[in-house]
């Protein structure tokens, strides 16, 4: 098993109290999933969690900080971005109470900011008038 895999395996255990957590392979790095939302991002073997502003500010007071990213190419290149993920404060790293409890609540984030699926209305043909044939 690769250490990112052995990884992996960890930050599920870790976030068990959330529910099943899937966890998705993305560019070098990889998302956590509950529910069909990511809720999680892994760079570098560091755990980050979906945030609000509420949610940064508590995570600031834990000495936690944003995960940034500088595009290499691109018309934002060279520009670091803020991707709403902070880290996972150290104190939950061991503790899957703790973790499960950022997590539920990096969860509810996550499904109060994704856009509602839109629904298919099948439309039915109007009854043919059969007095006019």
């Amino acid at each position: 098993m690769s250490a990112n895999n052995s990884f992996h395996e960890y930050v599920k255990e870790l976030f068990v109290g959330v529910g099943a957590v899937q966890i998705k392979r993305m560019f070098g790095g990889a998302g956590g999933y509950a529910d069909g939302l990511m809720f999680l991002l892994l760079a570098d073997d560091t755990i980050h969690i979906k945030v609000d502003e509420a949610l940064k500010a508590e995570l600031r007071a834990e000495g936690s900080g944003p995960f940034e990213w500088t595009p290499r190419s691109g018309p934002r290149a060279g520009e670091t971005l803020d991707l709403g993920y902070w880290r996972l404060p150290d104190s939950a790293l061991d503790d899957p109470e703790e973790a499960a409890i950022w997590g539920r609540r990096a969860l509810a984030i996550a499904k109060a900011r994704a856009k509602p699926k839109k629904i298919k209305t099948v439309r039915k043909a109007a009854p043919k008038d059969k007095a006019k044939r």
